[in-house]
């Protein structure tokens, strides 16, 4: 049953830095790698490498008993070890991955950047959405709130702009405005931008905003150009605002098998310049409410004593990379079972099961 997974790879990239600049993709190859394990059962030490084949049973064990858990899928230097599906999920089935889409974001600015579509991390926001940010008088000699203009493009991707967020108890006022770039950037300052954390879905609609204003295309367009189209993976249901624009940042419905290849593709320095993923990869900040650290649109901690890098969504969703250990696991959980705690149980379960067995 063969999976197509990992295809020849079409980087895609941003050209030109004027406004409207069209998207064309710059295409270069690489040989697909072979998939292990395609039947999804536990490898041996002789088809899966450095695995720990009993320490690898131990966590699809315990992967069974993790209600919600959907979906898990591992791979280790590009060779697919495990994939398994539970309580009803199935390989071709797409599902809403939540803020995992943020991270999705993350390879458009870091090709925009390279390109010149956008000037570099260092770049005021208030220049790039002009029309929006007017009110901040930040060419003034006196601005009204002189904090507002010092927040970046850097401030934008670590989640440090200062500006009140719009996720957990401001998700359901703000999707119920009538214009959700205008009330993301009209809250009130928090804390001086660069310090404190405060986790907003508002900031990449921003950058979702930000990229289809310098390009003149939707985000879903850019993020099929650049990305998605090359790769095989199609563009599924997509929450979009009062003015048409695709939220940048939440409620992407993808399969668990697509998460794969992308991750897979960033660990490979495949999809981004290296550079961005170094830059992206440091730590900007540490979450009050969970502990992790917090690059650009990364989520970073130490799991099975390695270094991870993930994205993550609301009820379970993961892409997690452990580039030592060349290592992508994909677990995906059901939104309509959500329990308490589960997302902390999965965590213990990456850094106590699925890390070790691939040391």
């Amino acid at each position: 049953m063969g999976y197509g997974w990992l295809p020849v790879l079409l980087v895609a990239a941003l050209v030109h830095a004027s406004a409207g600049a069209p998207l064309h993709a710059q295409t270069g190859t690489r040989e697909a790698r072979s998939a292990v394990d395609r039947a999804g059962a536990a490898p041996t030490v002789e088809t899966a490498g450095a695995v720990d084949a009993e320490a690898l049973d131990r966590a699809l064990a315990r992967a069974e008993a993790l209600a919600p858990l959907t979906s898990l899928l591992i791979a280790r230097d590009g060779d697919l070890i495990v994939e398994r599906y539970f309580r009803g999920m199935r390989a071709d089935r797409a599902v809403n991955v939540k803020s995992i889409s943020k991270t999705l974001m993350w390879p458009l600015v870091g090709i925009a950047i390279r390109d010149g579509v956008l000037g570099g991390v260092d770049e005021p926001l208030h220049e790039l959405l002009p029309d929006y940010t007017a009110g901040w008088q930040c060419g003034s000699a006196s601005p009204p709130e002189p904090r507002r203009c010092d927040i970046t493009l850097h401030h934008v991707l670590s989640m440090t702009t200062g500006i009140e967020g719009t996720s957990f108890g401001n998700y359901g006022e703000w999707v119920s405005s009538r214009d959700w770039v205008g009330d993301a950037l009209r809250r009130p300052m928090v804390c001086d931008p660069g310090a404190c954390f405060e986790y907003s879905t508002g900031n990449t609609h921003l950058l979702g905003a930000v990229l289809t204003r310098r390009t003149g295309k939707s985000l879903r367009t850019l993020l099929r150009e650049s990305v998605f189209d090359d790769l095989g993976i199609p563009v599924h249901a997509w929450d979009r605002d009062p003015q048409g624009r695709y939220l940048g940042g939440n409620n992407m419905a993808m399969r668990p098998r697509d998460l794969l290849t992308f991750g897979q593709l960033v660990l490979d320095g495949e999809l981004v310049p290296s550079d961005w993923i170094t830059a992206s990869w440091r730590s900007n900040i540490v979450s009050p409410w969970n502990g992790h650290r917090y690059g650009y649109l990364w989520w970073i901690d130490r799991w099975g004593g390695e270094e991870a890098y993930f994205a993550w969504g609301y009820a379970g969703q993961y892409v997690v990379l452990v580039p030592r250990l060349e290592l992508v696991v994909v677990a995906t959980s059901s939104l309509a079972d959500r329990r308490s705690g589960h997302t902390r149980r999965l965590r213990d379960f990456f850094d106590e099961y699925v890390v070790p067995a691939f040391k």
